[in-house]
């Protein structure tokens, strides 16, 4: 493994994040990808390779992870690109560790793994938070730019509400300044319609 383990493993806040890969089916305008290399407490977060699960569960068992309040899988990549590896260290650290996990995804993963996978989440993911971005199909084609085309928006409502039924907490996002306060309460009134919240992340 040639990255450096702090591309792998690195520090947000009071969270412990997860960078399992570089690749995204997204190429969203507002991307931190297209300003920045790093975040919060990392080296430069462009792999050199993607790490094993095994890799991955070596660094963690190399950390104090009682210092930590979440653990994050959220990197310069969409996670469910790697969803076996995902499931696999998921399930690890809930076997290791007492801690909420994350899931930070752009709600493309039944896409990107030609089948749903929501159910494949029970029991590891405690929190599902996903990248709506936009109100609307017109927009979200327009802002987020994703490889499969029309239909991507639909797919990413489906995911949401299949993950209201297996993870015990779903979050709808998007970011601040790019949207009306309009757009935002659409927004809102979207995650409310299938059991989510909503949330405004700082554009960054």
């Amino acid at each position: 493994m040639k990255n450096n383990d702090s591309s792998i493993l690195y520090e947000v806040h009071n969270g412990l994040y997860v960078n399992l890969t570089n690749r995204c089916p997204c190429a969203c305008v507002f991307c931190l990808r297209n300003t920045t290399d790093r975040v919060g407490r990392s080296d430069s977060l462009w792999l050199d390779a993607e790490p094993t699960a095994e890799d991955v569960e070596r660094l963690f068992a190399e950390r104090d992870i009682s210092k930590y309040e979440e653990i994050v899988f959220c990197g310069f990549g969409e996670p469910t690109e790697r969803l076996d590896a995902l499931l696999e260290i998921a399930a690890f650290l809930k076997a290791h560790y007492d801690k909420p996990i994350r899931l930070n995804t752009n709600g493309l993963g039944d896409l990107v793994n030609g089948r749903p996978i929501a159910p494949l989440l029970a029991g590891k993911v405690d929190v599902v938070s996903i990248s709506l971005n936009t109100p609307s199909e017109a927009r979200y084609m327009k802002e987020v730019r994703p490889c499969f085309g029309a239909g991507s928006y639909g797919a990413l409502l489906r995911f949401a509400e299949e993950c209201t039924k297996c993870v015990p907490k779903v979050v709808l996002t998007t970011v601040a300044t790019t949207l009306t306060k309009e757009e935002e309460e659409a927004c809102a009134l979207i995650a409310r319609s299938m059991g989510a919240m909503y949330r405004i992340r700082p554009f960054e």
